[in-house]
């Protein structure tokens, strides 16, 4: 096992997402900032459970504290997922990182799907050979989707929306002719 994986301080930001239970919340912060209790209750979570959640995403670099406010004596922190391609915070990711966070991906997929409402959507699978202005335009044209929905993202249940799910992966791969470095 790596070092990034066995010293806790080396953690990737990846590594730290790499949880269904983190996904989901990843996801419900993007349209608005919430609580604890409000993370909690959204995705059916005790207090505690969505709190550790929460404070290891916020500690990866992963979650912004867009507020705090007094609740029956105490302080409530607002956390907010604000996409950006900027340097994660630790260590920088690992195949094995990338891996888990496949796995985590996979896993909130498949409860996703389990609620799929018959409608307009897109699935499609493929591994091929492309030459590198396809694949630019490819990559390109992923990041618009993903940057339109993330950035349009509305709270849970507003009036007016869709509850959707969409998922991107597209990397480049290694034809065993290449250093794997």
């Amino acid at each position: 096992m790596s070092d990034a994986l066995t010293d806790p301080q080396a953690v990737s930001a990846l590594r730290s997402v790499a949880h269904p239970v983190r996904i989901r919340i990843l996801s419900l912060l993007t349209a608005q900032a919430m609580s604890a209790a409000e993370v909690a209750r959204e995705l059916e979570l005790t207090h505690a459970n969505a709190s550790y959640h929460l404070r290891v995403l916020h500690e990866a670099g992963e979650l912004v504290v867009e507020s705090e406010e007094k609740i029956r004596g105490g302080r409530a922190k607002r956390y907010r997922y604000v996409v950006v391609d900027a340097p994660a915070v630790g260590a920088p990711a690992t195949n094995e990182d990338r891996i888990a966070y496949v796995h985590a991906i996979a896993s909130d997929v498949t409860r996703r799907q389990a609620q799929h409402h018959r409608g307009t959507g897109q699935m499609s699978d493929i591994e091929t050979w492309v030459a590198p202005e396809v694949w630019e335009e490819a990559v390109g044209l992923l990041r618009q989707a993903s940057d339109l929905l993330h950035g349009r993202a509305a709270a849970p249940r507003a009036p007016g929306t869709k509850h959707v799910s969409a998922s991107l992966f597209a990397f480049e791969m290694q034809d065993g002719t290449e250093d794997p470095a």
